[in-house]
């Protein structure tokens, strides 16, 4: 289906731009959000006569958007998450927690200009885009963490994965005894001989 472009559409065009697009696309992201229009002489002649109009609207909402982006300077915002020992998530961060987490930081951000390809299912800090418009877009910091600890490791460069394992590998030391039979442990063999001595 050829659509006329209301806005700027990444990875499509611009405003008045005429593409090719696969008809599900247009019938059900495109038209229904009033992104673009389908592509005969009677809606090129509608574009036409308002083309100035629709250009003017886009860039007074693409400077309040600017204006916006300017509030956005090193946002980063911390999810407190429950998660297994190897990092994983029990359950994934997805753009509505991301959402309510900047409104709570005091930004106005809808699910929609969320990009999130696809949900965060691990601890660490993720750069996530925030597309105020689609002209104008900000990055957001968002640190996932099991603790408020180790939200800070994180948020200060340290990986948490790699340094907790780093720490199990040192804590761990086995007693090596050389004249050991295999299977047996020191305290068992030393067992007997405290026995004889108590006899005797």
């Amino acid at each position: 289906m050829e659509v006329i472009l209301l806005e700027r559409v990444e990875k499509l065009g611009a405003i008045g731009d005429v593409v090719k697009v696969k008809d599900g696309f247009a019938r059900n992201y495109l038209l229904p959000n009033k992104k673009a229009l389908r592509s005969n002489a009677a809606n090129r002649k509608v574009f036409e006569a308002n083309r100035a109009r629709i250009e003017a609207d886009n860039a007074s909402r693409r400077s309040d958007a600017e204006k916006e982006a300017g509030n956005f300077n090193d946002v980063s915002v911390t999810l407190i998450r429950q998660a297994s020992n190897t990092g994983q998530l029990y359950g994934s961060v997805a753009a509505r927690d991301l959402v309510d987490a900047i409104t709570a930081d005091g930004h106005k951000v809808t699910k929609a200009q969320v990009v999130l390809d696809r949900p965060i299912k691990s601890i660490g800090v993720y750069e996530i885009k925030v597309a105020l418009h689609p002209e104008v877009s900000v990055t957001v910091k968002v640190n996932v963490a099991r603790s408020p600890e180790e939200a800070e490791m994180q948020s200060q460069g340290v990986d948490v994965m790699t340094a907790m394992f780093e720490k199990d590998e040192a804590g761990f030391t086995e007693d090596y005894d050389p004249n050991a039979e295999p299977g047996a442990t020191a305290e068992v063999q030393s067992a007997p001989a405290e026995d004889e001595n108590a006899e005797g």
